[in-house]
């Protein structure tokens, strides 16, 4: 009766930290979800890959400045039922990015919606 407890309590426990583990990775709480930002710029690089995918975006301001952003989105099997697929993007297209800044405000975002060229939208969530 004593084993049958004690794997019950160390199952509980794993069932407990692998929980807290999960739910920390998928937050957003890096992200000002009252802001949204809008950027037109040219893709650097595409990669959809595990966990998440990340587009990165050279946008250049209104002084000529360019400043190179990174738009993290959902995994790769989230936007494959969302039509994306590894060649989606292209370096060298040009889009607009629209999603939620990071607080620190560095030049990164949580990405809600991609925009081609071509007026195409395309959803990541």
């Amino acid at each position: 009766m004593t084993r049958t407890l004690i794997r019950w309590m160390v199952a509980g426990l794993l069932l407990v930290f692998y929980q807290g583990a999960v739910c920390a990775h998928h937050g957003t709480a890096a992200y000002d979800m009252e802001k949204s930002l809008t950027l037109k710029g040219v893709v650097i690089s595409y990669e959809f890959i595990n966990p998440h995918a990340e587009i990165r975006v050279a946008v250049t301001d209104d002084a000529g400045h360019t400043v190179n952003w990174l738009a993290e989105t959902n995994n790769p099997n989230r936007l494959a039922r969302r039509g994306w697929s590894r060649n989606t993007l292209k370096p060298g297209d040009a889009i607009t990015i629209i999603g939620n800044p990071v607080k620190s405000g560095a030049p990164d975002l949580r990405l809600t919606k991609v925009v081609l060229a071509n007026g195409t939208e395309l959803d990541p969530l």
